[in-house]
């Protein structure tokens, strides 16, 4: 298979580290963006000869545009752009404060917006490429009350992603446009956010079971060589979304008992 030239945001931890490893394994070239350049030169290093470090603060058009033209001088031409940065706050919705509010919004919603915005006309230029938004589970079931804000946030990077993707397939059938939702994973994420429970890899969380960072990686390496819309990890999320939609008050009751 024919090497890609994919850019990957929040790539100095978890999920995007991840990524980048392995698809730096496996001969992809790589631009890695993060505000952490220590952690993810080190990434880097660890993805490959042809993995590139640039300094990028999601929150901020210039610098994602920058990461974009850094691929472009670099490898010509970006095949696949991942939108991976997050954060959360641990914080019901009365608890929130206008700045944790405006934080959590900047960083999960409207860094995909300028990540789509910023690379999509490049697509269209070429005719192809894909476009891939790391939503979460709780965009699309909002249980877990102290990520409110982060649940929201979610919430709206799958319907930008759904409406961007109809925008696209009439003209630009060669674009794909995917969304990915993990459960819960072991990653740093929690502990900045101040989860109240266990999130260990392997552990369980209810019926859920806590997954590796690699084990997303390694789903959305697959979907990266498969291009469909929409991928739960782990596809269990899917049936979880569906029984919540059918009767979303007898969903809260069985979870509040729970």
């Amino acid at each position: 298979m024919d090497s890609r030239v994919v850019v990957i945001t929040g790539a100095s931890s978890g999920i995007g580290a991840a990524l980048a490893r392995n698809l730096g394994a496996r001969g992809d070239r790589l631009v890695l963006g993060a505000r952490r350049m220590d952690r993810l030169k080190q990434v880097a290093a660890e993805s490959g000869s042809q993995a590139i470090a640039a300094a990028t603060d999601v929150t901020r058009r210039k610098d994602m545009e920058n990461l974009r033209d850094v691929a472009l001088r670099e490898y010509g031409h970006i095949d696949v752009w991942v939108n991976n940065a997050g954060w959360a706050t641990g914080k019901t919705v009365m608890e929130l404060t206008d700045e944790e509010f405006q934080g959590v919004i900047d960083v999960v919603l409207k860094s995909v917006l300028y990540g789509m915005q910023t690379v999509v006309p490049h697509f269209q230029g070429r005719g192809k490429g894909h476009l891939i938004n790391v939503s979460s589970t709780l965009g699309r079931v909002p249980l877990v009350s102290y990520r409110s804000i982060y649940s929201a946030a979610k919430s709206g990077v799958n319907v930008l992603t759904a409406n961007l993707r109809m925008d696209l397939r009439a003209r630009y059938p060669g674009i794909s446009v995917s969304l990915v939702l993990p459960g819960i994973v072991d990653t740093e994420f929690h502990l900045v956010a101040r989860t109240p429970m266990a999130t260990k890899a392997g552990t369980h969380v209810g019926a859920a079971t806590v997954l590796a960072p690699e084990e997303v990686a390694t789903q959305i390496a697959g979907l990266i060589d498969s291009p469909i819309a929409e991928l739960y990890v782990p596809a269990s999320g899917a049936e979880l979304a569906k029984q919540y939609y059918q009767d979303v008050g007898a969903f809260e009751e069985r979870m509040a008992r729970w």
